[in-house]
């Protein structure tokens, strides 16, 4: 798999770790992997409204690369292939955590709507 273009140098730990989260999708899909488990590729795709398949593949390579998710492939016809969490994605998401409470309280206090969770 190609590296990706950016390896730091970074100006700070929030830096390093912007980069491994940029994106509108990665932090969806890390939390997606956590409330539900393992999940394949349709799954995802259905439990993330709004993205492509091109970004979703796009995403998940790079967070496989990352080694925050793993990619388990099954050589079976059809193919299977099922993404889970690592523990370094397990971590990660645990570090988000007070971000998403924030986001929560955000969501109260501005009167938005929230997406309902199958």
């Amino acid at each position: 798999m190609t590296p990706s273009a950016r390896r730091g140098p970074y100006i700070c730990g929030i830096d390093a770790a912007m980069d491994v989260v940029a994106g509108k999708w990665k932090s969806l899909i890390l939390w997606e992997l956590h409330h539900y488990g393992t999940r394949r590729f349709a799954e995802l795709r259905r439990g993330l409204p709004g993205v492509s398949e091109k970004m979703l593949t796009q995403h998940l390579r790079e967070m496989e690369e990352d080694g925050l998710v793993h990619r388990e492939v099954y050589r079976v016809v059809p193919p299977k292939v099922e993404y889970s969490l690592t523990e370094h994605g397990v971590s990660l998401n645990a570090a988000l955590a007070p971000l998403g409470d924030w986001g929560t309280q955000r969501i109260r206090r501005i009167g938005a709507e929230k997406v309902p969770v199958e």
